[in-house]
């Protein structure tokens, strides 16, 4: 049976990589881009090290500046309104997921119109809009190397996914040296997020072969070096292998889907407004240790692909390892659980109902080795809520 492979159409991957856009809008045929962006790229200068080099060029552009880390439908709506003021041919999304999230959203919209809720899934949006341009300035959600956004409802507080080849950039500059900055918490949460991707990945029931190669590379690059980058933020090595693997693992999952995990996380992060990596974070340990028994041979290659146990270690003492390493690197990395996080218990638990209807209308546990029921998406809310484990 063939998949269904999709990638951005141009890579450039490496420090430096992000000075190459002006040669990148000329392969693409497009003249003017409107950068979308936050006002930390903006702070920490990464705006002014791309916009330098299209002055040097010659080449005229604009800014929408006001990306917040939640983006809602509201920011794509002043997206679309800076969008309009002038003859743009393109987006460029400069940030971490937000803003790449709402170049994506913003370039279907400006073509099909409508509202970001009349694209959300299942629906496929096969159509492109304007050419998206993806630089990415964390190493996490890969949304450089994705056919997903995900955009909040702005009056329901509903993460929406939206998918399909529409969403996916045309081009994805990876450069390490945009990473340089990322405050610890945010280092560690990405890069769980990132890891994330990629065992749902490889443990989705839409794995293929493709997927599965840049799933187990991804592990592996990873765990490698996510508690070397926090330990010292300044390391490049780190650096540069956690951002190679979070495009590896956003390509894994967009080609694969991503499951229980992230199915359990998006109400969590619209209800009580957690980072996205954070709150997969949160999860990560107690859906791990739900799925295993519906999944043992793949769960172990997992923990033999970080090498957390041998290559020649039998599939039962694997996944007993991998159930403590997964909780044991939350310790390390000192993930909060929600209580710890500040959630207030009598809320968390009333919405847990609504919780679980928002997780399993958004498809991806369907995606899950075992397919959860409502109640057990509930249990494992709790489960999650002061222990972590």
């Amino acid at each position: 049976m063939s998949s269904n492979i999709l990638v951005p159409g141009i890579m450039q991957i490496g420090a430096g990589a992000s000075l190459c856009l002006p040669e990148v809008l000329v392969q693409l045929g497009v003249k003017k881009p409107l950068f979308i962006t936050g006002p930390v790229v903006t702070k920490y200068g990464y705006l002014k090290r791309v916009t330098d080099t299209l002055d040097a060029a010659g080449i005229a552009y604009g800014v929408f500046n006001d990306v917040p880390n939640d983006p809602t439908t509201k920011t794509v709506k002043d997206s679309l309104a800076a969008l309009a003021e002038s003859d743009y041919d393109c987006v460029v999304g400069l940030g971490g997921g937000s803003p790449m999230d709402t170049a994506k959203a913003v370039s279907l919209l400006a073509v099909k119109g409508g509202e970001v809720r009349d694209y959300k899934a299942p629906l496929n949006n096969s159509v492109p809009g304007l050419p998206v341009i993806a630089i990415p300035t964390t190493a996490g959600t890969g949304s450089e190397a994705t056919r997903v956004t995900i955009i909040t409802d702005a009056e329901s507080d509903e993460k929406m996914l939206l998918m399909g080849r529409a969403f996916m950039p045309v081009a994805a500059l990876v450069d390490f040296e945009m990473t340089l900055t990322m405050p610890y918490r945010l280092t560690a949460d990405t890069g769980i997020d990132s890891m994330t991707h990629a065992m749902e990945a490889y443990v989705s029931r839409k794995a293929n072969l493709f997927s599965d190669a840049l799933a187990l590379a991804a592990m592996k690059i990873i765990y490698k070096n996510i508690r070397k980058v926090c330990d010292d933020l300044s390391n490049r090595e780190a650096r540069e292998a956690m951002m190679l693997g979070a495009c590896q693992a956003g390509m894994a999952f967009s080609n694969a889907s991503v499951a229980l995990v992230h199915g359990m996380s998006r109400p969590i992060g619209a209800n009580f407004h957690v980072p996205h990596g954070l709150s997969n974070a949160m999860l990560l340990p107690a859906v791990t240790a739900f799925s295993v028994p519906h999944c043992v041979e793949r769960y172990a290659d997992c923990a033999r692909a970080m090498e957390m146990v041998a290559a020649d270690c039998d599939d039962a003492t694997a996944n007993k390892v991998l159930l403590e390493e997964l909780q044991r690197l939350n310790d390390d990395l000192e993930v909060p659980s929600p209580e710890d996080y500040g959630i207030d218990r009598s809320r968390f638990m009333d919405l847990l109902p609504t919780m679980a209807e928002q997780a399993i209308a958004s498809g991806s546990p369907g995606n899950n080795p075992v397919i959860p029921s409502t109640d057990e998406i509930i249990a494992i809310y709790k489960n999650i809520y002061s222990n972590n484990s």
